[in-house]
Parts: C-alpha cells; sequence; structure tokens
C-alpha cells in the first residue's frame, strides 16, 4: 500500500512538472495563519493573494467540489490558529461547523470563493477581539463573559456585581473605565452584533430573533437595531441574501 502512495506522488510530481504545475510556497501558505494568529488582518491580504494564485491545491476535478474541499481544510486551520490566538475554543468550534455547513449549501464558486475570504475575516477578528479583551482586568473580562454567554436573558447590574463580587456602582464606574461603554450600552451593542450574525446566517424569523435575544418585544428589537445599523432588521437580512447572490 505505502509502495502504491509512493508511486501516485512520484507520478503526480511528474505530471505537476509537465504543466508547469506547482503548490503555493510553505512560508505563503503559513504566514497567513501567522496574521490571523495575531489579529492582523493582513490575513485577508495574505489569503486572497494565494487563492488567486492558481497554485492551490487539486483535490478535484470539478471546480466547485474543489473548491469545497479547499474550504474544509481552511476552515480547519483557521479554526486551530484562531484558538491558539486566543478565540474561546468552544466559540471557534461552532462557528467552524457552521462556516463549513454553509460551504456545503453553497452551490456556485463564487459563494465558496467568498466563503473563504469570509472565514479568514471572521477568525482574525474575533482574534483581534479576544485580544483586546484579554487587556480588561481580571473583573471585566470575567464580566465580559457572562453578559456573552447569557444574552438570551435579562442582564442586569445587580447579577453582574455579584458575579464578580464587586459593588454595583463600583463595577459600573470600572465597566464604563475600561470598556468605553456602560453595561447596559455594552449589552446592547453586542446583541445588536448577534442579531446580525443571526439575520446572515440563519433561516430564523425576525420574531424569533428577537425573543431569543430578550428585547421586550419587537418593536422595540426594530427600533434599537435600526438605530445602531440604519435600517430594519427585514431590509439588513434582504440586502445580506442579495450580496449572496450578486454576480
Amino acid at each position: 500500500m505505502k509502495d502504491s502512495m509512493d508511486k501516485r506522488i512520484v507520478y503526480r510530481e511528474y505530471m505537476n512538472r509537465e504543466n508547469n504545475f506547482h503548490h503555493h510556497r510553505y512560508d505563503d501558505d503559513m504566514r497567513q495563519f501567522e496574521y490571523l494568529r495575531s489579529g492582523d488582518l493582513r490575513s485577508l491580504e495574505a489569503t486572497k493573494k494565494i487563492m488567486d494564485s492558481g497554485e492551490v491545491g487539486h483535490l478535484s476535478d470539478d471546480r466547485v467540489k474543489n473548491m469545497l474541499y479547499l474550504n474544509i481544510c481552511h476552515a480547519t486551520l483557521c479554526t486551530r490558529a484562531a484558538i491558539e490566538g486566543g478565540m474561546e475554543a468552544e466559540k471557534a468550534y461552532n462557528a467552524s461547523d457552521l462556516f463549513i455547513q454553509r460551504c456545503d449549501r453553497a452551490q456556485t464558486y463564487e459563494e465558496l470563493y467568498d466563503l473563504h475570504l469570509e472565514m479568514t475575516e471572521y477568525f482574525t477578528k474575533q482574534v483581534a477581539a479576544a485580544r483586546k479583551t484579554a487587556l480588561y482586568s481580571r473583573n471585566i473580562s470575567r464580566c465580559i463573559e457572562y453578559i456573552h454567554n447569557h444574552l438570551n436573558e435579562k442582564i442586569t447590574v445587580r447579577e453582574l456585581a455579584g458575579s464578580v463580587k464587586l459593588n454595583e456602582s463600583y463595577l459600573s464606574v470600572l465597566f464604563r473605565r475600561e470598556t468605553g461603554l456602560s453595561i447596559s450600552e455594552y449589552v446592547i451593542t453586542k446583541r445588536i452584533e448577534t442579531a446580525r450574525n443571526m439575520l446572515e446566517s440563519s433561516d430564523l424569523t425576525l420574531s424569533a430573533i428577537s425573543d431569543i435575544l430578550h428585547f421586550s418585544s419587537y418593536s422595540h428589537f426594530a427600533r434599537t437595531f435600526r438605530k445602531y445599523c440604519g435600517v430594519s432588521p427585514k431590509e439588513y437580512r434582504d440586502k445580506s441574501v442579495n450580496r449572496k447572490y450578486l454576480p
């Protein structure tokens, strides 16, 4: 079996030389993940350079399938680099699963190409955010983690203060000093950020998203979303769908 694989590799190397094809250099391949691991958005430029080089792997004779397989490999490597860079592991694995599911549903090479770049950008930004959070004090980092894990519930200053055993007034001052936002403002921005992701990547109804993120009503959700995003949730979803199918 080993001899058979070795012969196939030798033959593949011969054919690649005959067709003047070679894979991109290992250093170039790893550079995109070094940038990602550092939260540096130059990762996007490095990834695009590789994808446009014509030197990516040949995993299938079918162009769309080839891109799908490349994306699955890319999702795995992005996930590992992001975790090494400080992204919370469970969040990274869940993001990887969701990206691969989206790739599996994609119908065209163009969709898959865009997803390839989107993965790089998403994981890089998550690392950058994690590194920024790491600059916060231990108590504020714990509060931020608590907020992220309870966006589907009512979050009060009292509960947050209790979770880190601080006085409510002192915690409020400390939180604003370190993040630049009040606790309530931070909670709202994270709920809107999550809502945007859900509108882009799920089939949940607008009302369901509003309920999941613990808005008092859909009208409250719609008003708040428009305030932060400039459009209604429906308009945002429609634009996201249209972007997906642009030629």
